[in-house]
């Protein structure tokens, strides 16, 4: 049962990483090269669509890499599993203290309501995701290397 556990957390998380991954190198670029408008109305879209999302995506994995900590204190790996968590975590706080008000007040925009350094908080935005990718492709390298 602990190996299914493991298999599953680090297929959830490496899902996740590469959602995330995605966002930073590919869908930011198309949609930063579609026409201002459709540009900032397709992040906008995207922020309300990935804000449901990955909340829950993102303290699932957490709830899992606790459990399989938990499940597996005994066995070999089980530091790099917790300091996975501690990763994971610091990545929750990273998304609900910087990049969640950007996306909060992003989500709302459109041409006609949107400020004018729009582009700017988005560029904060990117700076910010690329700092919780690099945290939380850190804590799915940890996780991979604990299978072993």
């Amino acid at each position: 049962m602990l190996n299914a556990l493991e298999v599953v957390t680090t297929v959830v998380v490496g899902l996740m990483v590469g959602v995330e991954f995605s966002v930073a190198f590919i869908m930011n670029r198309i949609l930063d090269a579609l026409p201002e408008d459709s540009g900032q109305l397709g992040h906008a879209h995207g922020g309300r669509m990935l804000g449901a999302l990955m909340p829950f995506w993102y303290i699932g994995s957490v709830v899992l890499i606790a459990i399989w900590a938990v499940a597996g204190r005994q066995h070999d790996g089980a530091a790099l599993v917790v300091t996975a968590a501690g990763l994971l975590i610091v990545s929750v706080l990273m998304s609900v203290l910087l990049l969640v008000p950007i996306n909060n007040r992003n989500r709302t925009w459109t041409p006609e309501t949107r400020p004018a350094d729009w582009k700017q908080q988005l560029n904060r935005w990117l700076r910010y995701h690329y700092g919780r990718l690099a945290v939380i492709l850190a804590a799915f390298t940890l996780l991979v290397t604990a299978l072993a």
